[in-house]
Protein backbone atom coordinates (compact mmCIF):
# COMPACT_ATOMS: atom_id res chain seq x y z
CA UNK A 1 0.00 0.00 0.00
CA UNK A 2 1.33 3.43 -0.93
CA UNK A 3 2.11 5.79 1.93
CA UNK A 4 -0.64 8.37 2.48
CA UNK A 5 -0.02 12.01 1.62
CA UNK A 6 -1.73 13.37 4.74
CA UNK A 7 -2.27 11.76 8.13
CA UNK A 8 -4.02 12.62 11.38
CA UNK A 9 -1.82 12.53 14.50
CA UNK A 10 -3.75 12.58 17.78
CA UNK A 11 -3.37 11.90 21.48
CA UNK A 12 -5.56 11.69 24.58
CA UNK A 13 -5.03 12.00 28.32
CA UNK A 14 -6.00 8.50 29.41
CA UNK A 15 -4.61 5.89 27.03
CA UNK A 16 -2.66 3.05 28.67
CA UNK A 17 -1.31 1.47 25.48
CA UNK A 18 0.01 4.40 23.47
CA UNK A 19 0.83 8.09 23.67
CA UNK A 20 0.00 9.25 20.14
CA UNK A 21 -1.51 7.50 17.16
CA UNK A 22 -1.43 8.10 13.40
CA UNK A 23 -4.55 7.59 11.25
CA UNK A 24 -4.99 7.45 7.49
CA UNK A 25 -7.20 10.39 6.48
CA UNK A 26 -9.02 8.49 3.71
CA UNK A 27 -9.38 4.94 5.06
CA UNK A 28 -9.55 5.77 8.77
CA UNK A 29 -7.19 2.90 9.62
CA UNK A 30 -4.62 3.21 12.39
CA UNK A 31 -1.13 3.27 10.87
CA UNK A 32 1.25 3.86 13.80
CA UNK A 33 1.17 4.23 17.58
CA UNK A 34 3.90 5.86 19.64
CA UNK A 35 4.28 4.34 23.10
CA UNK A 36 5.14 5.95 26.41
CA UNK A 37 3.06 8.20 28.69
CA UNK A 38 0.35 10.69 27.72
CA UNK A 39 0.60 14.00 25.85
CA UNK A 40 -0.39 17.36 27.29
CA UNK A 41 -2.59 19.68 25.21
CA UNK A 42 -0.91 21.95 22.63
CA UNK A 43 2.42 20.13 22.86
CA UNK A 44 2.33 17.56 20.03
CA UNK A 45 4.55 18.61 17.11
CA UNK A 46 6.96 17.26 14.49
CA UNK A 47 10.55 18.52 14.46
CA UNK A 48 12.15 18.84 11.03
CA UNK A 49 10.08 15.91 9.73
CA UNK A 50 12.27 13.46 11.66
CA UNK A 51 11.20 13.58 15.31
CA UNK A 52 7.86 13.54 17.11
CA UNK A 53 7.68 15.59 20.32
CA UNK A 54 5.08 15.95 23.06
CA UNK A 55 5.16 17.07 26.68
CA UNK A 56 4.25 14.50 29.29
CA UNK A 57 0.89 15.29 30.86
CA UNK A 58 1.41 17.07 34.19
CA UNK A 59 5.19 16.46 34.16
CA UNK A 60 8.32 18.51 33.62
CA UNK A 61 9.74 16.84 30.51
CA UNK A 62 9.18 16.53 26.75
CA UNK A 63 9.11 13.07 25.16
CA UNK A 64 11.02 12.63 21.88
CA UNK A 65 10.62 9.79 19.34
CA UNK A 66 12.36 9.24 16.04
CA UNK A 67 9.47 9.53 13.59
CA UNK A 68 9.86 5.95 12.30
CA UNK A 69 10.68 4.26 15.67
CA UNK A 70 7.32 4.20 17.37
CA UNK A 71 8.20 1.67 20.09
CA UNK A 72 11.33 3.32 21.47
CA UNK A 73 11.54 6.79 22.99
CA UNK A 74 14.71 8.56 21.86
CA UNK A 75 15.17 10.91 24.81
CA UNK A 76 13.46 13.20 27.31
CA UNK A 77 14.02 16.95 27.44
CA UNK A 78 13.90 17.87 31.12
CA UNK A 79 12.46 21.29 32.00
CA UNK A 80 12.32 23.17 35.34
CA UNK A 81 8.54 22.86 35.61
CA UNK A 82 5.37 21.46 34.04
CA UNK A 83 5.40 22.06 30.27
CA UNK A 84 2.21 23.77 29.08
CA UNK A 85 2.90 24.15 25.34
CA UNK A 86 5.54 23.20 22.75
CA UNK A 87 6.26 24.42 19.21
CA UNK A 88 9.05 23.67 16.70
CA UNK A 89 10.09 26.12 13.99
CA UNK A 90 9.28 25.04 10.42
CA UNK A 91 12.96 25.03 9.45
CA UNK A 92 13.76 22.67 12.34
CA UNK A 93 16.36 25.00 13.89
CA UNK A 94 14.57 26.06 17.09
CA UNK A 95 12.31 24.54 19.72
CA UNK A 96 10.18 26.62 22.10
CA UNK A 97 8.30 25.51 25.21
CA UNK A 98 6.13 27.23 27.78
CA UNK A 99 6.92 26.50 31.43
CA UNK A 100 4.78 28.42 33.91
CA UNK A 101 5.02 32.09 32.80
CA UNK A 102 8.36 31.63 30.96
CA UNK A 103 9.24 30.67 27.38
CA UNK A 104 12.29 28.44 26.88
CA UNK A 105 14.06 28.53 23.50
CA UNK A 106 16.60 25.88 22.38
CA UNK A 107 18.87 25.64 19.37
CA UNK A 108 18.16 22.18 17.96
CA UNK A 109 21.54 21.61 16.25
CA UNK A 110 23.48 21.98 19.53
CA UNK A 111 20.82 21.41 22.17
CA UNK A 112 21.82 24.67 23.87
CA UNK A 113 19.25 26.66 25.80
CA UNK A 114 19.53 30.07 24.13
CA UNK A 115 17.00 32.15 26.02
CA UNK A 116 14.44 32.14 28.81
CA UNK A 117 11.87 34.88 28.20
CA UNK A 118 9.79 36.09 31.14
CA UNK A 119 7.24 38.57 29.82
CA UNK A 120 3.92 36.91 30.63
CA UNK A 121 2.54 37.42 34.14
CA UNK A 122 0.69 34.10 34.29
CA UNK A 123 1.13 30.66 32.71
CA UNK A 124 1.84 30.50 28.96
CA UNK A 125 -0.98 28.49 27.36
CA UNK A 126 0.04 28.35 23.69
CA UNK A 127 2.95 29.18 21.41
CA UNK A 128 3.34 29.00 17.62
CA UNK A 129 6.07 29.85 15.08
CA UNK A 130 5.31 31.60 11.79
CA UNK A 131 5.71 29.44 8.68
CA UNK A 132 9.13 30.90 7.79
CA UNK A 133 10.37 30.83 11.41
CA UNK A 134 11.23 34.52 11.72
CA UNK A 135 8.69 35.15 14.50
CA UNK A 136 6.77 33.27 17.15
CA UNK A 137 3.58 34.19 18.98
CA UNK A 138 2.69 33.32 22.58
CA UNK A 139 -0.55 33.57 24.54
CA UNK A 140 -1.13 33.21 28.28
CA UNK A 141 -3.60 33.14 31.12
CA UNK A 142 -2.86 36.85 31.61
CA UNK A 143 -5.08 37.43 28.50
CA UNK A 144 -2.11 38.90 26.59
CA UNK A 145 -0.76 37.76 23.22
CA UNK A 146 2.89 38.60 22.46
CA UNK A 147 4.54 38.68 19.03
CA UNK A 148 8.29 37.97 19.19
CA UNK A 149 10.95 38.50 16.56
CA UNK A 150 13.20 35.46 16.78
CA UNK A 151 16.32 37.52 16.04
CA UNK A 152 15.63 39.75 19.05
CA UNK A 153 15.20 36.76 21.38
CA UNK A 154 18.26 34.89 20.08
CA UNK A 155 20.66 37.72 20.77
CA UNK A 156 24.36 37.88 21.51
CA UNK A 157 24.09 40.22 24.49
CA UNK A 158 22.30 38.22 27.19
CA UNK A 159 22.48 41.09 29.69
CA UNK A 160 19.48 42.74 28.04
CA UNK A 161 16.07 41.11 28.28
CA UNK A 162 14.34 40.91 24.86
CA UNK A 163 11.12 42.81 24.33
CA UNK A 164 8.20 41.59 22.19
CA UNK A 165 7.62 43.24 18.84
CA UNK A 166 3.91 43.69 19.60
CA UNK A 167 1.75 43.34 22.71
CA UNK A 168 -1.81 42.36 21.75
CA UNK A 169 -3.94 43.10 24.79
CA UNK A 170 -7.53 43.34 23.55
CA UNK A 171 -8.69 40.08 25.20
CA UNK A 172 -10.09 40.25 28.73
CA UNK A 173 -9.75 36.60 29.85
CA UNK A 174 -7.13 33.82 29.41
CA UNK A 175 -6.00 32.89 25.90
CA UNK A 176 -7.03 29.31 25.04
CA UNK A 177 -5.52 28.86 21.57
CA UNK A 178 -3.87 30.65 18.66
CA UNK A 179 -3.07 29.93 15.03
CA UNK A 180 -0.50 31.55 12.70
CA UNK A 181 -1.42 31.80 9.04
CA UNK A 182 0.87 31.84 6.00
CA UNK A 183 3.21 34.59 4.71
CA UNK A 184 5.66 34.75 7.60
CA UNK A 185 6.04 38.22 9.10
CA UNK A 186 3.13 39.40 6.96
CA UNK A 187 0.84 36.65 8.29
CA UNK A 188 -2.40 36.95 10.20
CA UNK A 189 -2.81 35.41 13.64
CA UNK A 190 -6.11 34.16 15.09
CA UNK A 191 -6.48 34.08 18.89
CA UNK A 192 -9.24 32.49 20.99
CA UNK A 193 -10.13 33.34 24.57
CA UNK A 194 -12.43 32.51 27.44
CA UNK A 195 -13.96 35.96 26.91
CA UNK A 196 -16.04 34.33 24.11
CA UNK A 197 -14.23 36.15 21.32
CA UNK A 198 -11.89 35.21 18.50
CA UNK A 199 -9.67 37.98 17.17
CA UNK A 200 -7.68 38.24 13.96
CA UNK A 201 -4.43 40.26 13.99
CA UNK A 202 -1.72 41.30 11.55
CA UNK A 203 1.77 40.19 12.65
CA UNK A 204 3.72 42.97 10.95
CA UNK A 205 1.74 45.88 12.45
CA UNK A 206 0.01 44.31 15.45
CA UNK A 207 -3.27 45.78 14.16
CA UNK A 208 -6.59 44.17 15.11
CA UNK A 209 -8.36 43.20 11.88
CA UNK A 210 -11.47 41.40 13.15
CA UNK A 211 -13.17 40.49 16.42
CA UNK A 212 -16.02 37.95 16.51
CA UNK A 213 -18.18 37.50 19.61
CA UNK A 214 -19.81 34.11 20.32
CA UNK A 215 -22.39 32.87 22.82
CA UNK A 216 -19.94 30.36 24.35
CA UNK A 217 -16.29 30.20 25.38
CA UNK A 218 -13.96 29.40 22.48
CA UNK A 219 -11.36 26.73 23.27
CA UNK A 220 -9.64 26.21 19.89
CA UNK A 221 -9.15 28.07 16.62
CA UNK A 222 -7.60 27.55 13.19
CA UNK A 223 -7.61 28.98 9.65
CA UNK A 224 -7.81 27.13 6.33
CA UNK A 225 -4.62 27.46 4.20
CA UNK A 226 -6.19 30.06 1.89
CA UNK A 227 -7.60 31.95 4.89
CA UNK A 228 -11.11 32.02 3.49
CA UNK A 229 -12.59 30.69 6.73
CA UNK A 230 -11.96 30.86 10.46
CA UNK A 231 -12.88 27.71 12.44
CA UNK A 232 -13.63 28.09 16.15
CA UNK A 233 -14.22 25.23 18.62
CA UNK A 234 -16.68 26.00 21.38
CA UNK A 235 -17.07 24.76 24.94
CA UNK A 236 -20.54 23.42 23.98
CA UNK A 237 -19.13 20.98 21.40
CA UNK A 238 -20.03 23.04 18.33
CA UNK A 239 -17.54 24.20 15.70
CA UNK A 240 -18.24 27.62 14.19
CA UNK A 241 -17.12 28.54 10.66
CA UNK A 242 -16.67 32.29 10.08
CA UNK A 243 -16.34 33.56 6.52
CA UNK A 244 -13.51 36.05 6.00
CA UNK A 245 -14.53 36.92 2.43
CA UNK A 246 -17.81 38.71 3.13
CA UNK A 247 -17.93 42.26 1.81
CA UNK A 248 -18.35 45.16 4.23
CA UNK A 249 -17.74 43.20 7.44
CA UNK A 250 -17.38 45.46 10.52
CA UNK A 251 -14.29 44.96 12.64
CA UNK A 252 -16.40 43.94 15.65
CA UNK A 253 -19.31 41.61 15.01
CA UNK A 254 -21.37 38.84 16.56
CA UNK A 255 -21.46 35.34 15.07
CA UNK A 256 -24.73 34.56 13.29
CA UNK A 257 -25.12 31.01 11.99
CA UNK A 258 -26.18 30.42 8.37
CA UNK A 259 -25.62 34.09 7.51
CA UNK A 260 -22.90 35.68 5.36
CA UNK A 261 -21.21 32.31 4.79
CA UNK A 262 -21.13 31.36 8.49
CA UNK A 263 -21.85 27.76 9.43
CA UNK A 264 -21.96 25.47 12.46
CA UNK A 265 -20.60 21.90 12.64
CA UNK A 266 -22.56 19.82 15.16
CA UNK A 267 -21.60 16.38 16.45
CA UNK A 268 -19.27 16.62 19.45
CA UNK A 269 -20.76 16.26 22.92
CA UNK A 270 -17.91 17.92 24.82
CA UNK A 271 -15.44 20.80 24.67
CA UNK A 272 -13.68 21.04 21.28
CA UNK A 273 -10.02 21.16 22.31
CA UNK A 274 -8.19 21.19 18.96
CA UNK A 275 -8.79 21.93 15.26
CA UNK A 276 -6.77 21.43 12.09
CA UNK A 277 -7.44 21.79 8.34
CA UNK A 278 -6.07 19.76 5.41
CA UNK A 279 -3.76 21.23 2.76
CA UNK A 280 -6.56 21.70 0.22
CA UNK A 281 -8.99 23.12 2.79
CA UNK A 282 -11.64 20.46 2.17
CA UNK A 283 -11.24 18.48 5.42
CA UNK A 284 -11.43 19.64 9.03
CA UNK A 285 -10.14 17.60 11.98
CA UNK A 286 -11.44 18.21 15.50
CA UNK A 287 -10.68 16.67 18.89
CA UNK A 288 -12.95 16.84 21.91
CA UNK A 289 -13.40 15.92 25.55
CA UNK A 290 -16.05 13.42 24.37
CA UNK A 291 -13.11 11.05 23.64
CA UNK A 292 -13.34 11.27 19.86
CA UNK A 293 -11.54 12.81 16.89
CA UNK A 294 -13.85 13.68 14.01
CA UNK A 295 -13.06 14.28 10.34
CA UNK A 296 -15.43 16.73 8.65
CA UNK A 297 -16.14 17.59 5.03
CA UNK A 298 -16.00 21.40 5.05
CA UNK A 299 -18.35 21.89 2.09
CA UNK A 300 -21.21 19.73 3.39
CA UNK A 301 -20.52 20.10 7.15
CA UNK A 302 -20.90 16.33 7.44
CA UNK A 303 -18.76 14.14 9.71
CA UNK A 304 -17.17 11.60 7.36
CA UNK A 305 -15.13 9.68 9.93
CA UNK A 306 -14.85 9.32 13.71
CA UNK A 307 -11.74 8.03 15.53
CA UNK A 308 -12.51 6.71 19.03
CA UNK A 309 -10.08 7.38 21.91
CA UNK A 310 -9.78 6.22 25.51
CA UNK A 311 -9.94 9.65 27.14
CA UNK A 312 -10.36 13.38 26.47
CA UNK A 313 -8.48 14.27 23.29
CA UNK A 314 -5.54 16.61 23.94
CA UNK A 315 -4.09 16.97 20.42
CA UNK A 316 -5.33 16.32 16.87
CA UNK A 317 -3.41 17.59 13.84
CA UNK A 318 -3.73 16.82 10.16
CA UNK A 319 -0.31 17.05 8.51
CA UNK A 320 1.74 15.98 5.54
CA UNK A 321 3.20 12.54 6.30
CA UNK A 322 6.98 12.90 6.84
CA UNK A 323 9.08 10.93 4.35
CA UNK A 324 10.59 8.63 7.01
CA UNK A 325 7.40 7.90 8.94
CA UNK A 326 6.70 4.61 7.13
CA UNK A 327 10.32 3.54 6.52
CA UNK A 328 11.32 1.46 9.60
CA UNK A 329 14.97 1.17 8.52
CA UNK A 330 15.52 4.88 7.93
CA UNK A 331 17.38 7.14 10.33
CA UNK A 332 17.34 10.91 10.93
CA UNK A 333 19.79 12.86 8.79
CA UNK A 334 21.15 14.62 11.89
CA UNK A 335 21.19 13.02 15.37
CA UNK A 336 19.34 14.98 18.02
CA UNK A 337 21.74 16.22 20.74
CA UNK A 338 21.06 16.26 24.46
CA UNK A 339 19.19 19.42 25.34
CA UNK A 340 20.75 21.66 27.98
CA UNK A 341 18.92 22.59 31.17
CA UNK A 342 21.01 25.71 31.75
CA UNK A 343 21.03 29.09 30.06
CA UNK A 344 24.16 30.23 28.24
CA UNK A 345 26.34 32.63 30.19
CA UNK A 346 28.03 35.73 28.79
CA UNK A 347 30.91 33.65 27.40
CA UNK A 348 28.55 31.39 25.44
CA UNK A 349 29.09 28.43 27.78
CA UNK A 350 26.25 26.40 29.21
CA UNK A 351 26.05 24.44 32.42
CA UNK A 352 27.76 21.24 33.42
CA UNK A 353 26.17 19.22 30.60
CA UNK A 354 27.90 21.26 27.87
CA UNK A 355 31.40 20.86 26.49
CA UNK A 356 33.61 23.94 26.67
CA UNK A 357 34.78 23.40 23.08
CA UNK A 358 31.33 23.74 21.56
CA UNK A 359 30.68 26.63 19.20
CA UNK A 360 27.21 28.18 19.06
CA UNK A 361 26.41 30.24 15.96
CA UNK A 362 24.17 33.16 16.92
CA UNK A 363 22.35 35.72 14.82
CA UNK A 364 24.38 38.91 14.46
CA UNK A 365 23.11 42.27 15.65
CA UNK A 366 22.63 43.48 12.08
CA UNK A 367 20.06 40.69 11.61
CA UNK A 368 17.88 41.98 14.42
CA UNK A 369 16.22 44.80 12.52
CA UNK A 370 12.47 45.18 12.15
CA UNK A 371 10.83 43.42 9.21
CA UNK A 372 9.98 45.63 6.24
CA UNK A 373 6.32 46.24 5.49
CA UNK A 374 4.83 45.62 2.05
CA UNK A 375 4.94 49.37 1.28
CA UNK A 376 8.61 49.63 2.26
CA UNK A 377 9.48 46.60 0.14
CA UNK A 378 7.58 48.07 -2.82
CA UNK A 379 9.39 51.41 -2.51
CA UNK A 380 12.76 49.69 -2.28
CA UNK A 381 11.94 47.55 -5.33
CA UNK A 382 10.85 50.63 -7.30
CA UNK A 383 14.10 52.44 -6.52
CA UNK A 384 16.10 49.37 -7.50
CA UNK A 385 14.22 49.03 -10.79
CA UNK A 386 14.73 52.72 -11.58
CA UNK A 387 18.43 52.40 -10.86
CA UNK A 388 18.72 49.36 -13.13
CA UNK A 389 16.77 51.15 -15.88
CA UNK A 390 18.97 54.26 -15.65
CA UNK A 391 22.07 52.12 -15.76
CA UNK A 392 20.89 50.19 -18.81
CA UNK A 393 20.04 53.42 -20.64
CA UNK A 394 22.94 55.63 -19.69
CA UNK A 395 25.70 53.28 -18.58
CA UNK A 396 28.41 54.34 -16.12
CA UNK A 397 31.14 57.02 -15.99
CA UNK A 398 32.58 58.02 -19.38
CA UNK A 399 29.94 56.04 -21.22
CA UNK A 400 27.33 58.34 -19.68
CA UNK A 401 28.98 61.46 -21.13
CA UNK A 402 29.23 59.88 -24.56
CA UNK A 403 25.61 58.84 -24.42
CA UNK A 404 24.50 62.32 -23.35
CA UNK A 405 26.41 63.88 -26.28
CA UNK A 406 24.79 61.43 -28.70
CA UNK A 407 21.34 62.25 -27.37
CA UNK A 408 21.96 66.02 -27.62
CA UNK A 409 23.08 65.60 -31.25
CA UNK A 410 19.97 63.54 -31.98
CA UNK A 411 17.80 66.27 -30.44
CA UNK A 412 19.39 68.90 -32.67
CA UNK A 413 18.80 66.72 -35.75
CA UNK A 414 15.15 66.26 -34.82
CA UNK A 415 14.76 70.01 -34.31
CA UNK A 416 16.20 70.65 -37.83
CA UNK A 417 13.85 68.08 -39.37
CA UNK A 418 10.91 69.65 -37.57
CA UNK A 419 11.87 73.13 -38.86
CA UNK A 420 12.25 71.83 -42.45
CA UNK A 421 8.82 70.22 -42.27
CA UNK A 422 7.30 73.44 -40.97
CA UNK A 423 8.88 75.52 -43.77
CA UNK A 424 7.78 73.02 -46.43
CA UNK A 425 4.18 72.96 -45.17
CA UNK A 426 4.12 76.78 -45.03
CA UNK A 427 5.24 77.04 -48.68
CA UNK A 428 2.52 74.62 -49.77
CA UNK A 429 -0.15 76.59 -47.98
CA UNK A 430 1.11 79.87 -49.44
CA UNK A 431 1.04 78.55 -53.06
CA UNK A 432 -2.50 77.25 -52.70
CA UNK A 433 -3.77 80.67 -51.59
Amino acid sequence: MAAPLEVVVSSDSNSQLWNSTVFDVHSGSSLLSYRGGNSSARTLCVLNGEYLLSAQLGKNFINVWEIQRKDQMQQKIVCPGVVTCVSASADGLFLAAGVAEAIYLWEVSTGKLLSVVNRHYQDVTCIKFTDESSHFVSGGKDSVVLVWSLSSVVQVDLSHSPEPRHVLSRHSLPITDLHCGMMGAQARVATASLDQTVKLWEVSSGELLLSVLFDVEIMSVTLDPCEYFLFCGGSDGNIFQVSLCTQGVPRDKMFQGDADGNRTFKGHRGVVTCLSVSMDGTLLVSGSHDESVRLWDVQSKQCVRCFAHNGPVTNANIMVAPANMFLPDSRPSVPLPRFSRHLLDSDGNGGGDDKSGDVCVRLALHAQEEEETYVQKAERLKLLMNAVTDKSLFGDGENTKVRVAELEEEVQTLKKINKDLYDFSSQLLTKST
